[in-house]
């Protein structure tokens, strides 16, 4: 029976894989950074538009593998084969050079938490060396890349998403907030304040980033579904957006229900140990970073995994993960991770701006899928209907809102 259980528990993870691959991607420490730091600063004032963009990732992660299910073909190469090189060139560049800067902010919050962490237990009091923890999560990130293949890669990620799940979770619950603030929150409004527009596009940046959808085609064509397994599809797209609400929300509910109510902000990476654990404790604070570490891990691996994919989605060539050229390429990526921990900066500020700016690609992105999905040629009897499009319209209009929110918050920032 047992054997049964783990057969019917494993077809399970199996089948929602590509989900768990995003969720993994895409709760990363950008993710939990801005939840954070929005927390932190407005409480649960601005969980609406996590809501929000949860509810359009839904609709957005169906439609994009929907696509590649129809015609076998992924989004970038279908935007290069339809609208031209230097559209999809653009779209290639433009997020390849947002996620290789994001790699530097995610690498710099994952070892500043980690010396934070570590000062009571070493000798010197001074935590782990940030140069030394760098490197050894590289060399950890490059040793599962280096003989792993699309399914092994599936699993690495399904531990990460667990471990990180298990830990927001359980701090949430040791610190969780005034269930009427939370309800409160779901309301929409925005506070009079430049920053307040910046956190709102770096929430739905991190979780509404345009290279969510393109990779979400790239996971669908490796998994070989077909029309049969739309149901599976539909069934993974909502496990994968609901995780992403959960997961985001019980990081703003840890800031909301311990620094908020005390007027603390979240200005570093390090604040959110510092300030943390003298109120919640050794224990929670101590959970709450084993889940900033996996999830930073999490979206590392498909981070360095990118730039092959993408380049191999361009020009429509196999995505051989051994090609010496992949292994190069995967090794200089990794290396940016040392970036902060060797030469310093606010890996906390460059996350939300570096999310803002995701939130920008988004909306051109939408729009190419809207338009192909409306070809006949391509979509047959799967073309957009009314229905699709009056959402599809009002999901690219959200977009354009957060995108100049997220670039007047930066004005008004700098």
């Amino acid at each position: 029976m047992l054997k049964n259980t783990r057969k019917k528990i494993g077809a399970f993870l199996a089948s929602i894989a590509p989900g768990l691959f995003l969720i993994g991607y895409n709760i990363g420490t950008g993710s939990i950074t801005t939840a954070a730091s929005t927390g932190a600063k407005y409480g649960m004032t601005l969980i609406w538009p996590l809501l929000i963009s949860c509810i359009f990732t839904f609709f957005l992660i169906i439609a994009f593998g929907r696509y590649t299910i129809v015609t076998g073909d992924t989004a970038l190469h279908s935007f290069k084969e339809h609208f031209g090189k230097g559209w999809a060139g653009f779209v290639l560049v433009s997020v390849l050079i947002s996620e290789w800067v994001s790699c530097m902010g995610v690498m710099g919050v994952v070892t500043e938490v980690v010396k934070e962490w570590s000062k009571p237990i070493t000798p010197s009091g001074n935590g782990i060396n940030m140069i030394i923890s760098a490197i050894i999560f590289i060399a950890l990130l490059y040793i599962l890349f280096w003989n792993g293949k699309h399914n092994v890669f599936e699993k690495i990620l399904t531990v990460f998403v667990s471990i990180m799940g298990v830990s927001f979770i359980l701090t949430m619950f040791l610190v969780i907030p005034d269930p009427s603030e939370v309800l409160q929150g779901l309301i929409p409004s925005l506070p009079e304040e430049s920053n307040a527009a910046l956190l709102s596009a770096s929430m739905v940046g991190t979780t509404m980033g345009g290279i969510l959808y393109v990779v979400r085609s790239i996971l669908v064509q490796e998994k070989g579904w077909t029309i049969k397994d739309m149901k599976h599809e539909k069934r993974d797209a909502f496990i994968s957006s609901l995780m992403m609400f959960i997961l985001s929300g019980a990081v703003m509910a840890c800031a909301a229900g311990t620094l908020h109510i005390r007027g603390l902000e979240v200005n570093s990476a390090i604040d959110m140990v510092r300030l943390l654990e003298p109120l919640a404790g050794r224990f929670a604070i101590s959970v709450f970073v084993a889940g900033i570490v996996s999830a930073g891990l999490s979206s590392l691996f498909p981070i360095i995994l990118l730039g092959p994919w993408l380049f191999c989605d361009y020009y429509n060539k196999e995505r051989n993960m051994r090609a010496p050229w992949v292994r190069i390429l995967v090794f200089c990526t990794a290396l940016l991770g040392l970036v902060v921990p060797i030469f310093g900066g606010r890996p906390v500020l460059v996350m939300i701006i570096s999310q803002a700016l995701i939130a920008t690609t988004t909306p051109l992105i939408v729009l190419f899928m809207m338009i192909l999905q409306n070809k006949e040629e391509l979509m047959g009897e799967y073309k957009a209907t009314p229905k699709f499009n009056i959402i599809m319209g009002v999901i690219f209009l959200f977009t354009v809102y957060m995108a100049i929110s997220g670039l007047v918050g930066i004005r008004g920032l700098l």
